[in-house]
């Protein structure tokens, strides 16, 4: 390093390195499982992000990047432990094809090969930790293609059902953040601070593909009852005991009094017990906004405040409250709105294996 016309040598230790690297790993551990719970908490998915691509965050050029490293080696060191690099722990979820998806994605290649080529030539024991910030860069940028292709595949699955993925997400956050709490961790990717604007977008990125498939996990998809067999449809009837013209919110299913009824998706239930005309009913309320109902139960197998998955029993078939006979009522409610339950019954199984890669 030339200064007031001294030149001055640094030698990285090979114990300093050592530490250095030991750093990143153990930080790359860690930052793996709770980068996307910090991006959760951190970022408004979609809106951000449309506002991140917007403003065109400046990325430092490889200039900058060199007076870094001529100016202070142990600042270089400190910034790239606390960028918790995550290159080898995420490695494995980089498939080959998404380097086809999303051409906002910035690409520091030519930018960090600049750097490293002139890092080797002006601070020879320097080179290594350029190389290792080439590499953790490379890996931000596909990972952020990752998730980028995740999500769009998760909206195009949502928009195959007729939903709207905006709605869908809105209701997911909201529920997320209606309980949410815990010891102030901003994500800063520099020792001064600051955020490259690199990993700010992949967590963008990260938070929009993890609320596109919680709302996934909440579309109905499993027939909810054991016998299939529709006896009455949505939309307008004649009422079976006033004989008048009415408007039918469910579909119902016929089936042996006390066969199985089950959770058409993952949810919480959020009502357990009698309601009016409905009889025996089970409420299960949804990440993304909807609310499945099953109604005219013989028994009732789950409680207020229980997380249940896809498939699920939650009780019996049965004819309590305004009914002729044994038969699940079953409705769908996306935002207290009544929605034919068919469709998604017989597509959603397919739109989700096909956004799942199955």
């Amino acid at each position: 390093m030339r200064s007031q016309g001294q030149v001055r040598f640094i030698k990285i230790s090979s114990r300093m390195q050592k530490g250095a690297a030991l750093g990143v790993v153990l930080l790359a551990t860690g930052w793996a499982g709770s980068m996307g719970v910090m991006g959760w908490n951190k970022y408004v998915a979609e809106s951000d992000l449309a506002s991140f691509q917007h403003e065109k965050a400046k990325v430092a050029d490889h200039r900058q990047r060199l007076e870094a490293y001529g100016g202070n080696l142990e600042r270089v060191v400190d910034d790239l432990k606390a960028r918790q690099d995550m290159l080898d722990a995420m490695s494995e979820m980089l498939p080959s094809d998404i380097q086809t998806v999303d051409t906002n994605v910035t690409d520091s290649s030519d930018e960090t090969a600049k750097t490293v080529e002139q890092v080797g030539a002006m601070f020879p024991q320097a080179v290594g930790l350029a190389q290792l910030e080439a590499r953790q860069l490379a890996y931000v940028e596909n990972m952020t293609r990752y998730a980028d292709w995740r999500a769009e595949r998760a909206e195009e699955a949502l928009r195959k059902l007729n939903l709207d993925p905006r709605e869908m997400t809105r209701a997911t956050r909201h529920a997320a953040q209606s309980a949410m709490g815990g010891p102030l961790e901003l994500l800063a990717t520099s020792a001064d601070g600051s955020l490259d604007p690199r990993f700010e977008r992949l967590g963008f990125s990260l938070s929009r593909m993890a609320e596109l498939e919680l709302a996934l996990e909440g579309v109905p998809q499993v027939v909810p009852a054991a016998d299939q067999r529709i006896s009455s449809r949505f939309g307008y009837r004649r009422d079976p005991f006033t004989r008048r013209s009415a408007m039918h919110n469910g579909i119902d299913f016929k089936g042996p009094h006390g066969s199985p009824i089950y959770a058409a998706a993952k949810g919480r239930v959020t009502f357990a017990g009698r309601k009016g005309g409905y009889g025996k009913v089970v409420e299960i309320t949804h990440t993304n906004g909807i609310m499945t109902r099953y109604a005219h139960l013989s028994r009732i197998d789950a409680k207020v405040g229980q997380s249940i998955e896809a498939g699920e029993t939650l009780g019996g078939l049965g004819s309590t409250g305004r009914s002729t006979g044994p038969h699940l009522h079953f409705e769908v409610r996306v935002n207290g709105r009544p929605m034919n339950p068919r469709p998604f019954l017989e597509t959603a199984p397919d739109v989700l294996k096909e956004a799942r890669g199955n």
